[in-house]
């Protein structure tokens, strides 16, 4: 399993709930969460095997700001 993490520009429940379909259609994201809270709004993913790039580019499409964070 793989943990991804990203800064966002998801900054409310309203916003998460237009993004969860997209996320929840990929198989290989066994889990993720946002953390609002943080001044960042980290998405954290835990996956099997997908790339940085296609989280990325799926808010994008949605309208929303994503860049991977290393860690």
């Amino acid at each position: 399993m793989d943990v991804l993490i990203f800064k966002t520009s998801v900054a409310s429940k309203q916003e998460v709930s237009r993004i969860h379909p997209l996320l929840a259609s990929l198989s290989e994201i066994r889990q993720y969460n946002f953390d609002l809270e943080d001044c960042d709004n980290i998405l954290r993913v835990v996956s099997s095997g997908i790339e940085p790039q296609t989280i990325n580019h799926m808010l994008h499409i949605a309208g929303f700001r994503c860049e991977e964070l290393s860690y």
